[in-house]
């Protein structure tokens, strides 16, 4: 018996033992649980591009930041559009904002991204020719006159595109590029969906109506404020003539284009304080008048200004002249 005994009191201290041991090891492993730094950690499963001693850049920290409410449409002419919104760029500040989330047909305004994606993705020096399905565009479509056959630079195609809103030469560009416009028109939807656009679907590299073709005012603000950062965009969108040599039916053609915001023919005045330095027009029966705008106030803070689905011409520039005007001095 007394054996017995010693043998379960041995037993006993070696239970006792090695329960203390395991609660002592616990209590190690729980102090290294709490021991979580969310910067090293999201580095490990790759959320964060670097460690605690990194800077952990956020993807809006250079950007207008927009919520869903309106602001400053009591004080213009806002109900002559159905969408419009004005971003100061170098404060980062939205300063009107008017359906800026709501689905827009943005017309030739497209045309933006297409320019974009083809100074990032072409060389400017390479030439093209022109198919038979780029050249056949509607008698009434805003063209340059290309003809199938032509050959001719993309970067004569991208001023075509941009000056004189050539649907010819942004379905010239997409082919170029991918080979064709579907293919073309997927790029289009992944470089706006990088760039934070994700209220956007493309269909057609020129912005000729589509059901399933849109976009909204604060997804376009996000395109053009990525694409002025690459310097041949930046001289495209901010020209106001250019002169364009490319080979037509085996001869040479010289032509000359303009572009078509009316601040830079002078039919319309440029409010007070302000010098324009780029824009984009657009227009359908679906889209109504469209205009995105690149300005400088007189501090020289550079504004993009845009509205969408204006009722007629004259209340497109109305509107945009009272937010520049109201808002972004």
């Amino acid at each position: 018996m007394n054996g017995v005994k010693c043998i379960n009191k041995l037993l006993s201290f070696i239970t006792i033992l090695a329960l203390s041991l395991n609660f002592i090891g616990c209590g190690k492993d729980s102090s290294d649980v709490t021991k979580y730094n969310v910067y090293d950690t999201s580095y490990v499963y790759g959320i964060t591009s670097g460690g605690s001693s990194s800077n952990v850049d956020f993807f809006a920290k250079d950007l207008c930041v927009a919520g869903t409410d309106d602001l400053g449409v009591s004080n213009v002419d806002s109900q002559v559009a159905g969408g419009a919104g004005a971003f100061n760029i170098d404060k980062q500040e939205v300063v009107y904002a008017q359906s800026m989330h709501e689905k827009m047909y943005p017309a030739s305004t497209t045309k933006i991204l297409t320019c974009y994606i083809a100074c990032t993705k072409g060389n400017l020096d390479d030439y093209y020719t022109v198919s038979a399905n780029a050249a056949n565009q509607a008698s009434d479509s805003s063209v340059i006159d290309l003809k199938a056959g032509d050959v001719i630079s993309l970067r004569d195609l991208l001023y075509g595109l941009m000056l004189r809103s050539g649907n010819d030469a942004a379905v010239a560009i997409a082919e170029g590029i991918c080979g064709d416009e579907a293919t073309f028109a997927g790029v289009m939807n992944e470089t706006a969906r990088s760039l934070g656009a994700t209220n956007s679907n493309f269909i057609t590299s020129n912005g000729l109506h589509d059901e399933n073709h849109y976009t909204s005012v604060y997804d376009m603000y996000l395109i053009l404020n990525a694409a002025i950062q690459n310097e041949d965009f930046y001289k495209i969108f901010t020209s106001d003539t250019y002169t364009a040599t490319y080979t037509s039916g085996g001869q040479s053609k010289t032509v000359e284009w303009s572009t078509t915001t009316q601040y830079h023919s002078g039919k319309v005045k440029t409010p007070v304080g302000f010098t324009i330095l780029g824009g984009k027009t657009g227009t359908t029966g679906a889209a109504g008048y469209c205009l995105v705008l690149l300005s400088e106030n007189e501090e020289h803070d550079r504004i993009i200004s845009i509205v969408y689905n204006a009722d007629c011409r004259s209340n497109l520039y109305l509107l945009m002249n009272e937010i520049l005007s109201n808002y972004c001095i």
